[in-house]
């Protein structure tokens, strides 16, 4: 996930790309609301606990939240993105803590919310 310091412009633009081409092919027949929250967030892709995880990277906890009772739309990203091609549609839906720099996930395995204070980076495919 980002660090605080990254300038945006210049170190997310992958990202951002991605973001934009998920939100276009994925949510085109979507309702205005989740495409116009959607912008406001960054997908990556990054390896949790060994496996492929689809991340989206929200601006703030309300945000994070009403994404997180939306999940149906993001089932099986990640194996239309990768060639892992398993059962695994693992989704985070994450929101940076910015009193104490802590990640709080909504994890689609377990349909739970939990914290991760060192959370790896994105990973090349």
């Amino acid at each position: 996930m980002s660090e605080r310091h990254t300038p945006p412009q210049k170190e997310r633009v992958l990202e951002k790309a991605l973001t934009n081409k998920i939100i276009d092919d994925y949510f085109e027949n979507s309702e205005s609301w989740l495409r116009a929250i959607l912008r406001m967030c960054i997908f990556s892709l990054a390896h949790l606990d060994g496996q492929p995880v689809f991340v989206v990277e929200c601006p703030n906890q309300a945000v994070a939240k009403r994404l997180s009772r939306k999940t149906y739309p993001f089932r099986r990203i990640v194996y239309y993105l990768t060639d892992n091609l398993n059962d695994s549609d693992r989704s985070l839906f994450c929101y940076q803590d910015p009193s104490n720099g802590c990640w709080h996930c909504f994890d689609t395995s377990t349909s739970s919310w939990n914290t991760l204070s060192h959370p790896q980076k994105p990973i090349d495919y």
